[in-house]
């Protein structure tokens, strides 16, 4: 493994001719990337009014029953913060880069939809997207409703909840997305992990499935995970830093942030 380096350092020539060459780059995003458009990561949303709760106490099937109103209120809450939140010249630069690879996957931990907003068009997301609601009852999709002053809506097609489609403790990952998400890791020729911790499970074990072919992981991360000993390339520091440098030694000399 090399070592961490600062910024001014560690794009190394080794490791640009490793992107130049490769033919399907995956990459792992989590909450850091997101942070980085000032997004509160889960745990640090529990701020004003919601202080007093524990995620646990809202995002949960158990928390929706007891609750629906409050469980929906939070989430609408989060949704007005990434709404106001842009893509960070990190989002921007893995668009950029999905666009000149000749194959490319980017799978998110995250549900905020950043990722579309700044361009990215292949991407797979773990554990679901706030701007989707879906029915509690039945777990279809649901785009609209008719107007009225409950809150939550009612599915107009069962007359139950209506819920964000994202991943609740206790719940399964989206078995498609899952599977996306490992088939690219065991085929790819290059694996980024970007802003994300390494502790969440299955998502953690991505980057291994790659190291486990031989193939070059490269870790972005201000942080040590318990990834960084592990791979190919730990470059120490945020993504909306590291990226945009990493187009610019690969002469991506269109690439605008």
């Amino acid at each position: 493994m090399m070592s961490r380096q600062t910024a001014s350092s560690l794009i190394l020539p080794e490791l640009v001719e490793v992107i130049r060459s490769a033919l399907h780059g995956v990459v792992l995003t989590g909450a850091g990337i997101s942070a980085e458009s000032g997004i509160p990561t889960f745990r640090d949303a529990q701020t004003g009014l919601w202080a007093k709760y524990s995620p646990e106490e809202l995002a949960s099937p158990q928390a929706f029953r007891r609750n629906p109103k409050l469980v929906w209120e939070w989430y609408a809450w989060r949704r007005e913060l990434v709404a106001q939140a842009k893509p960070n010249p990190g989002h921007l630069a893995l668009a950029e880069l999905e666009r000149r690879m000749p194959r490319f996957t980017l799978i998110t931990q995250n549900v905020d939809g950043l990722h579309q907003r700044a361009g990215s068009y292949n991407v797979v997301e773990l554990h679901g997207n706030l701007n989707r609601v879906k029915c509690f009852e039945e777990g279809d999709i649901v785009t609209s409703w008719p107007p009225g002053p409950e809150v939550p809506p009612r599915c107009p097609r069962c007359g139950g909840h209506l819920r964000p489609d994202v991943v609740w403790f206790g719940e399964t990952l989206p078995p498609q997305a899952l599977r996306a998400a490992f088939e690219a890791a065991q085929r790819c020729d290059l694996f980024f992990a970007i802003g994300t911790s390494g502790l969440v499970q299955p998502a953690a074990s991505l980057p291994y499935e790659a190291l486990r072919r031989g193939m070059p992981v490269v870790e972005i991360n201000p942080d040590e995970t318990p990834l960084t000993q592990s791979a190919t390339y730990a470059l120490a520091g945020p993504a909306g830093q590291i990226l945009p440098e990493l187009l610019n030694r690969l002469n991506y000399k269109n690439y605008k942030e």
